[in-house]
Formats: C-alpha cells, sequence, structure tokens
C-alpha cells in the first residue's frame, strides 16, 4: 500500500515535513525536489537557509502533500536515504503530519504556562498529543484532570533526585513520548535525566538570567529599575540554561511598575514565547547546529 493509499485525501493533514541539514555545495535542492517529483509529491513550502554557500552548513524545511506519492512510507524513506542523503551525507527526518507528536508536560506549582499549553491544544492551536504531565507537586493535579491529561506525581528531595528522575524519566519512555516540555518545572535536570528521556527537551525562563537569580528575580529587577522584561525558550542540554534557543521575546516597562505588576508582565511574555517554540518545534521548524538554532 502506498502512503497515498493509505491516508483519508481529505485530511487536512495529508501531507509529510522533510528536514535537512548538510554541508553546503550546488544541487542539493534539485536533489530533493527532482526525488519528489520523480514520486508524485506535490511540494507545498519550502525553506532553506546557508551559513555560507562556500564551506557552509546548509538547512532545509520542506513539506509536501502525499496524494500521488507512488512509495509506501518504508519505501519512500529507503529509497530517499540511498538516492539523495546518502550522496550528499544528510542529516535528515521526514515527520508524516497525520501523526500529531506526543508532548510531555513537566510542572511543578506556577500554572500559567502549563495552563497556556493545555488551552492551546484543546483549542487546536497546536497539534500534539498530551499522554502525561509529571509534576515534583500535587498542586495542579486538578488542573490536569480537568482538560482529561494524565497526572503523575513524583517527589524530588535532595536525598532522592537520583531515583526520581529514573522514575519520571521510565513514565515518560512508557508514555511514547516525543519530546518534553518544562513548563516552569522548578528543578534542575541533571545529564542522566536527559540521558533517560532520550528525546528533546524545551525549557522556558524568564530573562533577567545571569543578572538576577534566586527565587525573586522580579523584585531584584525592580529595585534596578529595569525598563524590560522577558523570556527565553531553548532546548535543555547539560549546561545550565546554556542550550540552543528557540524563541525570545521583550515587553517594555516603565518606573510605574511594581515586583508583582513586572511578574503578571513577565508570566505573559512567559507563555507567548513558550507557545511559539512549542508550535515550531511541533511544525519541525527548529534545526539545531551547534549551540545555535535554525528557525524557519
Amino acid at each position: 500500500m502506498t502512503l497515498a493509499q493509505g491516508l483519508d485525501r481529505t485530511d487536512p493533514r495529508h501531507t509529510a515535513r522533510l528536514t535537512i541539514a548538510c554541508a553546503d555545495r550546488k544541487g542539493i535542492v534539485a536533489a530533493v525536489s527532482q526525488f519528489l517529483h520523480h514520486h508524485g509529491a506535490n511540494i507545498i513550502h519550502s525553506d532553506q537557509h546557508s551559513t555560507d554557500p562556500q564551506g557552509g552548513q546548509f538547512f532545509m524545511r520542506m513539506e509536501f502533500h502525499l496524494d500521488g506519492l507512488d512509495l509506501a512510507k518504508e519505501q519512500f524513506e529507503r529509497a530517499f536515504a540511498q538516492q539523495v542523503a546518502e550522496p550528499f551525507e544528510m542529516n535528515w527526518r521526514v515527520w508524516y503530519t497525520a501523526q500529531p507528536k506526543r508532548m510531555g508536560i513537566m510542572v511543578s506549582k506556577y500554572d500559567h504556562c502549563f495552563l497556556d499549553l493545555l488551552v492551546r491544544k484543546r483549542r487546536g492551536e497546536l497539534d500534539v498529543e498530551i499522554p502525561l504531565v509529571v509534576s515534583n507537586h500535587d498542586t495542579l493535579r486538578g488542573d490536569a484532570e480537568m482538560f482529561g491529561v494524565p497526572f503523575a506525581q513524583v517527589s524530588v528531595t535532595k536525598d532522592n533526585k537520583a531515583e526520581a528522575e529514573q522514575e519520571q524519566a521510565r513514565l515518560f519512555r512508557e508514555a511514547g513520548v516525543d519530546f518534553v516540555v518544562l513548563a516552569r518545572y522548578m528543578q534542575i535536570l541533571s545529564g542522566e535525566m536527559l540521558h533517560g528521556l532520550g528525546v528533546p527537551v524545551i525549557n522556558i525562563h524568564h530573562s533577567f538570567l545571569p543578572a538576577f537569580i534566586g527565587a525573586n528575580p522580579y523584585r531584584a529587577a525592580f529595585q534596578r529599575g529595569v525598563k524590560l522584561v522577558g523570556a527565553t525558550a531553548h532546548y535543555v542540554t547539560e549546561e545550565l540554561d546554556a542550550g540552543p534557543i528557540i524563541e525570545q521575546d521583550v515587553a517594555r516597562v516603565n518606573h510605574r511598575e511594581t515586583p508583582e505588576t513586572l511578574m503578571r508582565l513577565g508570566r505573559d511574555v512567559e507563555r507567548q514565547v513558550l507557545a511559539r517554540a512549542v508550535k515550531a518545534h511541533v511544525e519541525d521548524r527548529v534545526l539545531v547546529s551547534g549551540n545555535k538554532t535554525v528557525v524557519f
């Protein structure tokens, strides 16, 4: 059975997304386009970027309609690997949009980013499934249950952190998540935890780092008279808050703000930045290059 025969042609998600990263050289776009054309695919979106045409890195995101494709999934991927990816030494991936990504969430007590993700998912703004929420507190269980999302509490202390992380990673693996979002999860993930998860992890934090650290950065920022509040969403690496940045934004503030209004404005920015970062990841618009990202 071909991909076109195996999917409902009336489904607006009857598409696939191909992402590519490789050394730049002539003929890449032609080779990809000709392969898809030869096998009956119709290209509907294409983005590309080169860091330098001479010796740089090349990045591409191509979305194509599956109607008319003459190969089954395994045949398509095997043929693309042999005929296009291997000759150009590509790092590549294809995702079929009829299969929503499975997003795990980690959260502590702050609810603003967590609830925003749940609402966007329910409204159809995020094309994901949420098979599991894991928290180190029981505070937000009721909110998860209200949205019909499975919730698991795993308490984390200084003495049991390693065992707790092993359990958290096991739960996510059993849930079959494709990536995890830290929706203001107030614990630092160890390298062992990241390895145990084995999937991308996205974090959100305020933009005051490293200037204002600690439990109350907004009060410290208020005392310094800051004129901007903002947020950064990035992939998590073993180096704290130093992973590749996906999305950032700021809001201007003035002398009339209080620590409370600064926090409220900051949380608004955090919600928006995290939502944009998650949406970009879900739609395969983020390609990692070293400690940077290309976001189409």
